[in-house]
């Protein structure tokens, strides 16, 4: 049984295990943080739109992605404490650009977050495929 885990039992690894239950690793860093940060930054009142939130948004999102990129290479590398930490960073980055799109749709930190996002997942697609 797992419970916020996407993982087959061979990657139980990526997962933190209390009693018979599996928490990914770095979901469990990425979800809780968002929420808060998202709820913090209506409660705050924060404003929209930031000179800075381009390159601090892709820069919150790249570890987990490139975590992420190298783990389907090797995938027992790295700790589950730096997964928690990625994904820390993940929820961070995430919260700013969904908070400022539920607001105004679509904002350019959202989409430059999709494009990297895109751009190493077709990259490890094709090298994945290449392999084969």
């Amino acid at each position: 049984m797992f419970l916020l885990s996407h993982h087959p039992p061979e990657e139980y690894d990526r997962c933190y295990r209390v009693g018979g239950l599996h928490f990914c690793a770095r979901c469990l860093g990425t979800y809780p943080v968002m929420f808060a940060a998202i709820a913090a930054q209506f409660w705050a009142g924060a404003p929209l739109e930031l000179p800075w939130d381009v390159p601090v948004g892709l820069a919150l999102v790249a570890p987990a992605t490139l975590d992420w990129a190298w783990g389907r290479r090797q995938p027992h590398r790295f700790s589950n404490a730096w997964r928690s930490f990625t994904g820390v960073l993940l929820g961070l980055g995430l919260a700013r650009s969904l908070f400022i799109h539920l607001q105004r749709p679509l904002p350019p930190v959202l989409l430059a977050q999709l494009s990297l996002v895109t751009a190493v997942a077709l990259a490890v697609i094709f090298m994945t495929y290449l392999r084969r």
